[in-house]
């Protein structure tokens, strides 16, 4: 850990859940992913992301064990793929990550995407029985549109307490803030960087020039001073301490106005099944 890094404390959390973690989409060579949870770890991060369909919960589950950080201090997030949705899928498979990962249950499991063997009442029944069981500390979805988080909350007896969906200075998800913010569930942002773009961004490149900072920084900073949680995803030790000292990034007003105004916007994950495409 350098002397220029926040502390573990500096990580300010969202309810239970710390606003800065490390992504694991597409780290799929076993050692650099063992070894960027563990730098990470290391470093201060709390907050583990990783998923079934990621192919490297096993990999995770080394760098956990390998880290001088207790497990009980740890907020570690997977996800059910949409394949294994049906109800006794949601509990085998739950149980095979819970092997792969090493661990007797996980801070947040997610409903990958409301897609193919995806039933509100049927999936949720068996994340709530998980629930009730003590496989799974809290309940997520991931991708939600609106209509299907709500839809979620209602079926739900257990609480849902969180909904992933990609989020970045280009595509500010201001609808779906604030049917989370007016259902006290908190929204976490995948792909914060919008799969690095942020870094060509003019308007970006300017206020990070003006704080000594990254562009990458700023668009974590401008998420996290909007309430978001975000897990970029990181691993070099460069980028994931690049990332973590985005912490020490304070915005101002105006610079927040800006940040909103930028024009381009889109998605960088979009794939057919996704529900906005239904």
């Amino acid at each position: 850990m350098s002397d220029d890094d926040p502390a573990v404390d500096d990580c300010p959390y969202s309810g239970d859940i710390p606003m800065l973690g490390l992504g694991t989409w597409e780290n799929t060579d076993p050692d650099a992913c063992a070894a960027s949870v563990e730098t990470a770890l290391e470093m201060g991060y709390r907050h583990i992301d990783t998923a079934q369909a990621y192919g490297n919960e096993a990999d995770v589950g080394d760098g956990l064990a390998a880290a001088d950080v207790d497990r009980e201090e740890i907020f570690l997030a997977t996800k059910v793929w949409i394949d294994n949705l049906a109800y006794d899928d949601v509990i085998e498979t739950t149980e095979a990550s819970l092997d792969r990962l090493g661990v007797d249950s996980v801070d947040l499991m997610y409903v990958h995407w409301p897609s193919r063997t995806y039933d509100a009442e049927e999936t949720l029944e068996a994340l709530n029985e998980l629930y009730d069981d003590g496989k799974i500390d809290r309940i997520g979805v991931s991708n939600f549109e609106p209509e299907q988080f709500q839809e979620a909350i209602e079926i739900s007896d257990a609480p849902i307490v969180a909904n992933q969906v990609e989020c970045h200075p280009f595509l500010q998800q201001e609808e779906l803030r604030e049917v989370c913010e007016a259902e006290g569930v908190e929204l976490v942002a995948y792909s914060p960087l919008a799969r690095g773009d942020v870094l060509e961004n003019e308007t970006l490149q300017e206020i990070a020039a003006d704080h000594d900072a990254s562009p990458a920084q700023v668009s974590l900073a401008w998420l996290r001073q909007q309430g978001i949680t975000a897990i970029p995803k990181a691993t070099s030790e460069a980028h994931i301490r690049d990332n973590w000292q985005s912490l020490s990034v304070s915005l101002s007003d105006d610079e927040i106005e800006r940040i909103e105004s930028i024009e381009q916007t889109g998605r960088r994950v979009d794939p057919g099944f996704g529900p906005w495409n239904q």
